[in-house]
C-alpha cells in the first residue's frame, strides 16, 4: 500500500515537473554567441619561395637527401623514424615519468570534474531539513489571563526541491564554458607530451654532437702532442728552433682549453636529460648516445596549411580559450534577464515523532518566484562588456598562435633546406682541410715549411671537423623540430597509446 508521505511527494514532484516541462519548451536557444572554429589561413604554403622537392645530399654521414611528402600523415610516435631503441625507450620512459605529464593530467581531471559539477546545473537541487525542538510556553502570551504553561515537543522534517529554470540559457552557456575549458587542459596535456619527447629527442642528439666534438677534439690533441714529439726532436737535431717548439706547445695548450667547455655542456646536458625522464641528476640513465646511434628520415611528411591549426596542440588549446570566451559572454548576458525560480517543499510537523510522517501532520507548498535585475550599480552590464573585451583578447591571442605555428613550420623548412647545404659544403671544406693538413706535415717533415704554417692548417682543420659535427646534428635536431612544428601526430595515436580523456580529430 503506498503510504501518504510517498502520495504527497509524488504530487509535489508531478507538479514541479509539469512546470519544469513547460519552462523547457520555451527554452529553445540560448543568449550569446555560438561559437563558430575559426577559418585556417588561406595559404596553400608555408614559405614565400616554393620549396625545392628534396633537400641536398653529400657522401658523408647524415648527408642523405630528405624528401618532403606533401599531404603525409605524422605518426603519433614520430621518434621512432630515427631508428634508434635507445631513444626510443628514453622517450617513453620521459611519458611515463615526467613530473610534467603527471600535472598535466591532473589538471585535465580537474577539469573534468568541474564540467561534471557545472552541468548539476541541468538538475533541481534536493535538501532535506530536519529539527526537534523542546519548548514551555505561558499561556499569557495568547492572551488567556491568568494561564498556566505548557511544555511540548515540536519535531519537524521537510524535503525541498528548487530549480531555477534555464530560460535564457545561462547554465547551458556556463556547462559550454567549463567543457571548453576541460578541451584546453587535454590540449595542454598534448602539448606537453610533444614538447617533452621533442626535448628527449634534442637533448640525445646534442649529447650525441657534444660526445663527437669532444672524440674530434682528442684526435686533434693526439695529433697535436705527437706533433710536438715531431718538433722537440728536430730541435734536439738542430731542425727547428725553440719557437717552434714555444708555437706547437702554444698549439696543444690552446686544443686542451677547447676540451673542458665541452665536457661541461655534456654533463650539464645529461643532467637535463635525467630530469627529462623524472629522475635527479644523480640518476642519469644508463645510455649514451652518439650520432651512429641515429638514422636520418630521409621521407618528411609535410601537412598541408590547411591542417595545421587543426594538429597543433598550442593552436587547439588556444582555440578551447576562444570558445570559452565566448560562451562566457552568453552567461553574462543570461545574468542581466529576468531569472525563474521554481521551489517545491513537502515533509511533516508534529509534536510526536511518531506521528511525523502521518498524513495529518503533512505540510508542503510549491511556490514560483521571477527574479529581474533593475539596479546594481552598473555591475552587470560592465561584466558583460568585459567577457565581450575578453573575447576580443582571446580572439586576438588565438590569431597569434596561428601565425606562430605557421612561422615555425617555415623556420623548420627553412633551417632543413639551409642545414643540407650546408653540411654538404661543410664536408667539402673538412675533407680539403684534411688532405691540406696531411700534405703540410709531410712538407714539415721534410723541412720546406715553418711551424708557424703547420699551426695555421692544422687550426683551419680542427675549425672544419667541429662545424661538419656541428652540421650533423643540425640536420637531426631540426627534423626534429619539424615534426614538433607540425603538431607531432598526436590524432594518430591508437588505443594502446598514451590516454587522451577529450581528444578531438584535427
Amino acid at each position: 500500500m503506498t503510504s501518504p508521505v510517498n502520495n504527497g511527494v509524488s504530487r509535489v514532484l508531478r507538479n514541479y515537473s509539469v512546470l519544469s516541462l513547460a519552462a523547457a519548451l520555451a527554452c529553445g536557444c540560448a543568449v550569446g554567441p555560438d561559437f563558430k572554429r575559426p577559418d585556417a589561413p588561406k595559404t596553400e604554403s608555408y614559405t614565400a619561395a616554393p620549396l625545392p622537392p628534396k633537400t641536398a645530399a653529400s657522401q658523408g654521414p647524415a648527408g642523405a637527401a630528405q624528401t618532403y611528402v606533401n599531404g603525409a600523415d605524422i605518426p603519433a610516435q614520430w621518434w621512432t623514424l630515427f631508428h634508434s631503441d635507445k631513444l626510443n625507450a628514453l622517450v617513453e620512459q620521459a611519458l611515463k615519468s615526467s613530473p610534467d605529464v603527471v600535472a598535466a593530467q591532473a589538471a585535465l581531471r580537474e577539469a573534468h570534474e568541474n564540467l561534471l559539477a557545472q552541468e548539476g546545473g541541468f538538475f533541481p537541487s534536493l535538501d532535506g531539513n530536519g529539527s526537534a525542538a523542546r519548548q514551555k510556553i505561558n499561556d499569557a502570551s495568547f492572551g488567556v489571563p491568568g494561564g498556566g504553561s505548557s511544555i511540548y515537543s515540536l519535531f519537524n522534517a521537510t524535503v525541498n526541491v528548487s530549480y531555477t529554470l534555464d530560460i535564457w540559457g545561462g547554465v547551458r552557456r556556463g556547462v559550454e564554458a567549463q567543457r571548453a575549458q576541460a578541451e584546453y587542459e587535454n590540449f595542454q596535456l598534448e602539448g606537453t607530451y610533444l614538447t617533452l619527447s621533442s626535448n628527449v629527442v634534442t637533448t640525445a642528439i646534442q649529447e650525441a654532437s657534444l660526445r663527437a666534438q669532444i672524440e674530434a677534439t682528442n684526435q686533434i690533441i693526439d695529433a697535436d702532442h705527437k706533433q710536438l714529439e715531431t718538433v722537440q726532436r728536430q730541435l734536439s737535431l738542430g731542425g727547428a728552433s725553440r719557437l717552434d717548439v714555444l708555437t706547437q706547445q702554444t698549439q696543444l695548450a690552446n686544443e686542451m682549453a677547447t676540451l673542458p667547455p665541452l665536457q661541461k655542456q655534456l654533463q650539464q646536458n645529461r643532467d637535463l636529460l635525467a630530469v627529462l625522464l623524472g629522475q635527479v641528476p644523480s640518476q642519469q640513465p644508463d645510455v649514451q648516445f652518439e650520432l651512429g646511434d641515429l638514422q636520418l628520415p630521409q621521407d618528411l611528411p609535410l601537412s598541408v596549411p590547411s591542417q595545421l591549426v587543426a594538429q597543433r596542440p598550442d593552436v587547439r588549446a588556444q582555440e578551447s580559450l576562444l570558445h570559452q570566451a565566448s560562451a562566457q559572454v552568453g552567461v553574462a548576458t543570461a545574468n542581466m534577464l529576468p531569472q525563474v525560480t521554481i521551489t517545491g517543499d513537502f515533509g511533516g510537523t508534529s509534536t510526536n515523532f511518531s506521528d511525523l510522517l502521518k498524513s495529518s501532520s503533512n505540510v508542503w507548498t510549491l511556490t514560483g518566484g521571477i527574479t529581474q535585475p533593475i539596479f546594481h550599480g552598473g555591475e552587470l552590464i560592465h561584466k558583460k562588456r568585459a567577457a565581450v573585451a575578453a573575447y576580443d583578447q582571446a580572439a586576438a591571442q588565438y590569431r597569434g598562435t596561428v601565425l606562430t605555428a605557421f612561422r615555425n613550420v617555415a623556420d623548420a623548412l627553412h633551417a632543413l633546406n639551409a642545414d643540407a647545404d650546408a653540411l654538404a659544403q661543410q664536408d667539402l671544406a673538412t675533407q680539403a682541410a684534411a688532405d691540406t693538413l696531411k700534405v703540410t706535415r709531410s712538407r714539415y717533415k721534410a723541412g720546406s715549411i715553418s711551424a708557424l704554417d703547420l699551426l695555421v692548417v692544422e687550426r683551419t682543420y680542427q675549425q672544419a671537423r667541429i662545424a661538419q659535427l656541428q652540421a650533423q646534428a643540425a640536420r637531426y635536431a631540426d627534423t626534429a623540430a619539424l615534426f614538433q612544428a607540425l603538431g607531432g601526430g598526436w590524432w594518430n595515436r591508437d588505443a594502446g597509446g598514451k590516454p587522451t580523456q577529450t581528444a578531438a580529430n584535427p
